[in-house]
C-alpha cells in the first residue's frame, strides 16, 4: 500500500470513528474500531509499514551481518534474498578469516592494509590484529568514516584474529567485541562489553548467537530512540567449527550430506599443481567426516538464521525497516572435498572465494540478481556512499551502490585474488566473469575458462602459450593502490 492511501485511509477511520463515537451506538464504534483494526493489522503484516509510518532520520541505517566459513538459511533467504538482492558473482580477495574482515574496515587490498595472514598470538609480522593495529588501521576505517558522518555504530562478536580484548577501538559506540575470539567460541568465551569483560558460561542463554541477536536488537533500539542513524557491525563466528549448533537445532539435520558437484573427490587432479595432483583420492572415512561437518554446520547455522529473523523483526517493529540497508555475507569459503580437498580455506578455487552476498534496502529491487562482480573491497565505499559521506582516498573497491539500484552502466572486469602461503605456496590470481588465472611461487600456473569449465576440472594452462594479456593485467593488480599511479580501478576496468 502506498502512503498516500494508507494517509487518506488512516484518515477515514478517524472521521467515522470521531462521528460514530457522537452518536452514542456502541454497537456501531465496536464494528469501526474492528475494521480499524483489520486495516492496521494489513498494513504491518505487509512485513513493513508504510514509508510513511517509518521512524527514524533522513539518513539510511545499515546492518552488516558478517559470517564465517558459510553458506546461507531458509529465512535469510526469505527474509532478505526474496526481498532484496542476490549477488551471483561475490567475492573475497584473500580468503582467510582476518585478512577478509581487515580488507571489509579498509576496504583495501591485502597488498595495501598490510594484512595477509590470521598471524600468531602477538599478530606475527604478516597477520592479525596487531598487524592491522600497528598499519593504523584502526585510525580510519567503516567505523570512523561513520562516526564522523553522525552514525552509531556498534560492532556484536568477532573482530580480528588475535585481537586482545583489552581495548576498545575508536569511533564505536557500542562495542561487544570477542576476546581472543579466534572463530571457535559458542559457549564459555568473554566478550569486552564496552571495555569490561564479561564472561558468558555454558548454559542455552550463553549461546553466542542467541546473545548477538539480543544485543544488536538492543542497540536498534537504543539507536532508533535517540533519532540517530546507525550502523551496525554484527559478526557471528557461526558456522566455523568446531561446530556446537544451539540446543534447539540438535539434530534439525541429521544425515545431511555435503554437495557432490563434480568436482567433489576429482577424478584426475594431474593437471593441478603438485599440491593438489599429489593427493590420492577421498577414503570413505574421510568422506564420511565431511557429511558429518555439512550435518553439524546446517544445525549451527540455524541460529543465525534466527538471529536474521530476529533484526529484521525488529527493525520492522520499530518502523525503520524501510530505511535500513542489511548486508549478508561471509568472510570466506570452504572446502569440502573439491579437488581432493577435504577441508580448509585460502586456496584460490571458487569453494574458497565464492560469498553468498544478499542486500535489502531502499530502492532495491525484491528478488532481483546481478551478476556484477562484487568484492569485500567494495563495502565501506558502498556504506559512505548511501551515507552520503565522502570516501576515504585509500579505498581498492567501489560503491555497488548504482548495482543496487539498477543503474549501473561500466563495471569492473577482473578482481584481484591474493594470499601468503599457507596451505599451498603464496599466490596472485586474477578472476574474471569467465577466466580465472593464476601464479604461485615457484612457477606452478592454473587457466580455467569458467564459461565452460565452472568446477575448475580442467587446468588449460600452456607455458608455450601462456594469457599474456591476463598475466599483464595481474602483474598490474598486485601492486595497484589508491594512490599509486596505477589505481586498483584502473586494472579492474580493462577489458
Amino acid at each position: 500500500m502506498n502512503s498516500q492511501k494508507w494517509r487518506k485511509e488512516k484518515k477515514m477511520v478517524k472521521h467515522i470513528y470521531s462521528r460514530v463515537k457522537r452518536s452514542g451506538s456502541s454497537k456501531i464504534l465496536l464494528l469501526v474500531t474492528s475494521v480499524a483494526l483489520t486495516m492496521l493489522f494489513s498494513w504491518s503484516s505487509t512485513g513493513s509499514y508504510p514509508a510513511a509510518a517509518q521512524q527514524g532520520t533522513a539518513q539510511p541505517n545499515f546492518v552488516f551481518i558478517l559470517a564465517d566459513d558459510m553458506q546461507y538459511m531458509p529465512k535469510t533467504r526469505s527474509l532478505l534474498q526474496d526481498q532484496g538482492m542476490s549477488f551471483e558473482e561475490a567475492f573475497v580477495s584473500n580468503a582467510i578469516c582476518c585478512p577478509s574482515r581487515a580488507t571489509i574496515m579498509r576496504g583495501q587490498y591485502s597488498h595495501n592494509n598490510g594484512v595477509w595472514t590470521n598471524g600468531g598470538s602477538d599478530g606475527g609480522s604478516d597477520g592479525g590484529w596487531w598487524t592491522y593495529h600497528r598499519h593504523g588501521g584502526e585510525q580510519d576505517n567503516v567505523a570512523t568514516r561513520l562516526d564522523a558522518a553522525g552514525y552509531r555504530t556498534g560492532l556484536f562478536g568477532k573482530y580480528l584474529n588475535g585481537y586482545n580484548g583489552n581495548t576498545v577501538p575508536r569511533s564505536w559506540d557500542v562495542w561487544f567485541g570477542g576476546v581472543k575470539m579466534s572463530g571457535v567460541e559458542y559457549y564459555d568465551y568473554d566478550i569486552n562489553d564496552n571495555g569490561t569483560i564479561r564472561h558468558f558460561g555454558a548454559t542455552d542463554k550463553d549461546y553466542l548467537t542467541d546473545v548477538l541477536r539480543m544485543q544488536t536488537k538492543a542497540f536498534i533500539g537504543a539507536s532508533v530512540a535517540q533519532g540517530k542513524p546507525f550502523f551496525a557491525y554484527v559478526a557471528p563466528t557461526a558456522p566455523h567449527g568446531p561446530l556446537i549448533p544451539a540446543t534447539r537445532d540438535l539434530h534439525a539435520y541429521d544425515g545431511e550430506k555435503a554437495p557432490r558437484p563434480p568436482s567433489f573427490n576429482e577424478d584426475d587432479v594431474s593437471d593441478k599443481p603438485p599440491w593438489i595432483s599429489s593427493r590420492p583420492p577421498l577414503r570413505d572415512d574421510q568422506i564420511a567426516q565431511i557429511d558429518t561437518r555439512q550435518e553439524n554446520r546446517a544445525e549451527t547455522l540455524q541460529a543465525l538464521d534466527d538471529l536474521i529473523e530476529g533484526i529484521v523483526n525488529k527493525l520492522n517493529s520499530d518502523r525503520v525497516l524501510n530505511n535500513t540497508y542489511i548486508f549478508f555475507t561471509s568472510d570466506n569459503g570452504l572446502e569440502s572435498g573439491e579437488h581432493r580437498i577435504p577441508g580448509g580455506k585460502l586456496r584460490p578455487y571458487e569453494e574458497s572465494i565464492r560469498m553468498p552476498l544478499l542486500v535489502r534496502g531502499p530502492g532495491v529491487a525484491a528478488d532481483s540478481t546481478t551478476d556484477k562482480l562484487a568484492l569485500n573491497t567494495d563495502y565501506l565505499p558502498t556504506f559512505t556512499n548511501l551515507a552520503d559521506t565522502q570516501k576515504p582516498g585509500y579505498v581498492d573497491g567501489r560503491s555497488l551502490r548504482p548495482v543496487l539500484k539498477g543503474n549501473v552502466t561500466t563495471w569492473r572486469g577482473a578482481i584481484l585474488l591474493e594470499a601468503a602461503r599457507y596451505h599451498s605456496p603464496a599466490y596472485a590470481g586474477i578472476r574474471t566473469s569467465d577466466r580465472k588465472y593464476v601464479e604461485y611461487n615457484g612457477g606452478a600456473r592454473e587457466l580455467y575458462n569458467l564459461g565452460v569449465d565452472p568446477y575448475e576440472l580442467i587446468n588449460r594452462y600452456n607455458a608455450a602459450t601462456p594469457p599474456k594479456a591476463l598475466a599483464a593485467r595481474l602483474q598490474a593488480l598486485k601492486t595497484c593502490g589508491a594512490d599509486a599511479a596505477v589505481t586498483c580501478h584502473t586494472v579492474e576496468d580493462r577489458q
